[in-house]
C-alpha cells in the first residue's frame, strides 16, 4: 500500500542531511536527488495494483494446468 508519510519523511531526509553542506554544492544536489529518486522508486514500486474483474482472457492446457493471457486492456488503480 502507498505510504505518502514515508516518503514525505524520506524526502526530508534527504535535505536535513544536505544542510550543513557548505564545500560541495554540486555534489549535495546530486546526493539530494539521488535519496528523493530512490524514495520515490521505492514508493511507487510498494504499490498494490488492482484491476477489475471480468478482463477477457484466452488460455490453453488442460483443466490440470492451463496457461493465458488478457486478451483486452483493463483499467487499474494502484493502492
Amino acid at each position: 500500500m502507498l505510504n505518502k508519510e514515508q516518503l514525505k519523511n524520506e524526502i526530508k531526509a534527504a535535505f536535513l542531511a544536505e544542510q550543513t553542506e557548505e564545500r560541495d554544492y554540486n555534489a549535495s544536489l546530486e546526493r539530494i536527488c539521488t535519496r528523493i529518486a530512490n524514495a520515490i522508486d521505492t514508493f511507487v514500486k510498494s504499490g498494490v495494483v488492482t484491476v477489475q474483474a471480468g478482463i477477457p482472457v484466452s488460455t490453453a492446457g488442460n483443466a490440470i494446468s492451463q496457461t493465458g493471457a488478457t486478451t483486452s486492456t483493463g483499467t487499474g488503480t494502484i493502492s
